[in-house]
């Protein structure tokens, strides 16, 4: 294109020349001098009648004039017009044709709804200003137009096409004054040429009409009045001039540039924000749900990493506290997105050879800094900055070019760091780091939560051996199964059926025998495979532990009361699975019972009392029974089908924790009441199971019911462990309770009185109600309640004669005193 003589070029392209005058003229930059007086004149004027002024302005101009002035006034500096006209503009190809609207509109509310509606779809400044041009275009009845837009990171101006969104970097157009001309770069912001200047310059556009036309070039502010761009009008001279009117026009529809692109940015932060969201929930998704090993964790977000911030390759470092160094052992080669785990081969960059992992100091590398200080780091130039380590590049071949390294945090702390390379598409930006600062935030979770569950699997695993090993030696050899297996069952024990029977008596070695003729007893022992029953019965008598009372001695002796029960009671009172369920829970009730009260191990903060918060010892004693049975061989109930091997073992479980106390004062009230209404009823499912819960606690309690002698040994074994856990109490600064304190034995008689008056006869009173058959076990009871309380009586006795006489001491001392007085 030429203007007055000059040729403009642009990409190659010559656009001929033209003869018009108009611009010669102005090159001169003279303007005839009466215009320059009159100025001054009607200048000094409106300055010395102010009030003149504003009633002209209130009556003689419009909004639109108004407003264009004010834009004016805030690109002061910035003439934001240049007007040339005559510009020849030729003919070209099809690829450069822009829209040419037609018509002519000034309609600012239908401009301002309609450039705001669309703008959601346009994707880059490019599209906006050609949308805006498209409509500055139709208001000012332009024939064509072209945009230019400034590159933010070379400062040039890039003429936009549809076809290519921005050309290459051979357009690059330097902005000369608000127009514009080829050159390689500038940093110079566009202001106004006046004619004479366009006129001067060497330029050229992109236009339709091999014809002279007249521009109008206008810079393009966004809401801090910083140049986004510049566009150009085209009207062909022939048809008119750009009038004052049209540059006020323009100036109010471009006006509102800045204010479409803070709405452009908005959804277009929108739409980023979206996507973002979108991505971070498939990274969670796929992060969370697949957490099988932390490298597997790595290899992911590597992956991710990589198409948040579109680079080329990345790494994770892993951070080592204990000696100050990073590491990696997942290495992202660049093939086909694919990370893989790879063993290195050592050198002097401090690859490892045995852990097949690479391993530096946090004082060497750019990763080694961010982990260091925790500060995000966004290299343009990698080579130009000293703290990049180059060994790497030189052991591999790869060219680094730009960086961008975060640190992956928990709690504040810094756990590792991830670093992208080389971005695909120029440089990292602000909007990279900010994408990946959250996206940082779900990977150091995968991360955490990776190790946790690596230090889960390995405890497991730890656990799993630890069982093995404790499993091998709890439980009974094939040796003593065998034995016991080879071993005659007697055909009858007829004393086990009496009430009278002291089951201490029988030898330890007898007791899984005796076991045995139970169980084929009660429940036919064709129906169990001898072996396992052999083995499951060992093995629990294995696993009681050498403790004063709570021994295998006491649960076969729970277990011998059991079978006198159902032995003398109505077969219809107990259901074979029922039955079943009531000797295997009295035979397991307290196995591995470590000799101290639930109390105790909560208030010792035990790891059981962490486990189980409400009948401690109870829980695990069940726990412990479902333990022997998953022992192989030990399954008693293989013979049962899968409903009733679940009843059964809902049921030991619950007449189990029967056994706690704190339960049978509930179980008690409540059988209380039926009963005293005579309404207890076997039938009634609820009732039947508060039944069997009351036989437990009588079972377990036997030995209160049994003769004095029988019983009065067993009651010195209950304190002795009882003292035993009063001296661990006291060894912890704690006051025991009395009868736990070995110091206050003599209180003995008092609390066995209490004790069979509050907890046996009212036990031993409702199991008679229901159980007729238990009646001796009641009067055995209370037998050993009166000889108790008969030793409570003489004891109180006694602590009145120690009360008076330590009185009578006192006093003789105190007369004593007087008289030495």
């Amino acid at each position: 294109m030429t203007v007055t003589g000059q040729t403009f070029t642009n990409g190659g392209r010559n656009y001929g020349s033209s003869s018009n005058g108009y611009l010669s003229s102005r090159l001169d930059g003279c303007t005839p001098s009466f215009i320059n007086s009159e100025q001054d004149i009607i200048t000094a004027y409106l300055k010395g009648n102010r009030s003149f002024l504003d009633r002209y302005v209130a009556n003689h101009v419009t909004e639109q004039d108004l407003e264009g002035w004010l834009n004016e006034k805030r690109s002061k500096g910035n003439n934001r017009f240049v007007s040339i006209q005559t510009c020849e503009i030729p003919s070209a190809s099809d690829e450069d044709v822009s829209t040419k609207p037609k018509g002519g509109t000034t309609d600012y509310r239908k401009f301002i709804r309609d450039l705001t509606t669309d703008v959601k779809h346009l994707s880059s400044i490019g599209k906006l200003m050609q949308h805006l041009a498209s409509y500055v275009a139709s208001a000012t009845d332009c024939d064509d137009f072209t945009v230019y837009v400034l590159d933010e990171n070379s400062q040039e101006f890039r003429m936009y096409t549809e076809a290519n969104n921005l050309n290459g970097p051979e357009s690059g157009i330097e902005a000369e004054n608000g127009y514009v001309r080829p050159v390689s770069s500038t940093k110079d912001p566009p202001v106004l040429l006046n004619s004479s200047q366009a006129s001067s310059s060497t330029g050229g556009v992109v236009g339709l009409l091999d014809k002279p036309c007249n521009i109008l070039s206008l810079p393009v502010l966004d809401l801090s009045d910083r140049v986004v761009g510049t566009i150009q009008f085209y009207r062909v001279a022939e048809r008119a001039n750009f009038t004052e009117e049209d540059k006020r026009t323009c100036s109010n529809l471009i006006g509102m540039s800045g204010l479409l692109l803070k709405c452009q940015e908005f959804y277009f932060d929108m739409g980023k924000q979206r996507q973002l969201n979108e991505f971070l929930l498939t990274v969670t998704k796929s992060i969370f749900q697949d957490i099988v090993s932390m490298d597997n964790v790595i290899i992911k977000i590597m992956n991710y990493a990589k198409r948040l911030v579109s680079a080329d390759r990345t790494a994770l470092f892993l951070l080592d506290p204990k000696t100050d160094e990073v590491y990696a052992r997942v290495f992202d080669r660049g093939e086909a997105e694919q990370l893989e785990i790879q063993a290195s081969s050592g050198s002097s960059t401090g690859l490892n050879k045995q852990s097949n992992e690479i391993r530096f100091s946090t004082n060497k590398g750019v990763a080694g800094y961010v982990a260091a200080t925790g500060q995000t780091l966004n290299i343009a130039d990698a080579y130009a900055d000293e703290r990049f380590n180059r060994e790497i590049d030189l052991l591999t071949g790869y060219k680094t070019k730009t960086i961008l390294c975060m640190p992956l945090c928990i709690r504040g702390k810094t756990i590792g760091v991830v670093q992208m390379v080389n971005k695909r598409n120029g440089v990292f930006t602000k909007r990279d780091e900010e994408a990946f600062e959250v996206f940082a935030v779900y990977c150091a979770l995968a991360l955490h939560h990776a190790k946790l569950y690596e230090k889960i699997r390995r405890s497991e695993q730890r656990n799993k051996v630890a069982l093995e090993v404790l499993s091998y030696h709890s439980q009974a050899s094939d040796e003593e199964a065998n034995q016991l297996m080879k071993t005659p069952i007697p055909k009858e024990i007829n004393e086990l059926t009496d009430y009278s029977f002291s089951p201490w008596t029988v030898d330890n070695d007898d007791k899984p025998l005796y076991v045995l003729y139970m169980f084929r007893d009660l429940f036919q022992q064709s129906r169990f495979d001898l072996g396992r029953l052999c083995r499951f019965t060992l093995t629990v008598r294995k696993n009681y532990r050498n403790v004063p009372y709570h021994n295998w001695s006491h649960a076969f002796s729970v277990a011998q009361c059991m079978f006198m029960i159902m032995k003398k009671s109505s077969k219809t009172k107990f259901s074979l699975l029922e039955g079943l369920a009531l000797f295997v829970a009295c035979l397991c009730h307290d196995v591995d019972h470590r000799g101290f009260t639930n109390q105790f191990m909560v208030n010792s903060a035990s790891p059981l009392a962490t486990l189980y918060s409400t009948s401690t010892m109870e829980h695990h004693h069940f726990n412990h029974t479902i333990t022997i049975l998953q022992q192989e061989g030990h399954n008693i109930f293989t013979y049962l089908s899968s409903d009733d091997y679940k009843q059964v073992l809902s049921d030991i479980k619950e007449f189990i924790l029967a056994t706690d106390l704190a339960i049978f004062f509930a179980n008690k009230g409540r059988l209380k009441d039926i009963t005293a209404k005579q309404q207890f009823d076997w039938n009634i499912k609820e009732q039947r199971q508060l039944g069997f819960a009351i036989s437990m606690t009588a079972c377990d309690l036997c030995s209160s019911s049994k003769p004095w002698d029988i019983q009065i040994g067993v009651v010195g074994v209950i304190f002795e462990e009882f003292y035993a856990q009063g001296d661990k109490e006291k060894a912890a600064g704690k006051t025991p309770m009395t009868m736990m304190d070995r110091d206050r034995k003599d209180q003995l008689p008092i609390l066995q009185s209490g004790f069979l008056t509050g907890i046996c006869v009212p036990c031993y009173e409702i199991l008679a109600e229901i159980l007729p058959e238990t009646q001796p076990m009641l009067e055995g009871t209370r037998t050993n309640l009166k000889r108790w309380q008969a030793d409570a009586e003489k004891e109180k006795e006694k602590e009145l004669a120690r009360e008076k006489e330590s009185a009578e001491n006192a006093q003789q001392s105190g007369n004593a005193e007087t008289v030495s007085a």
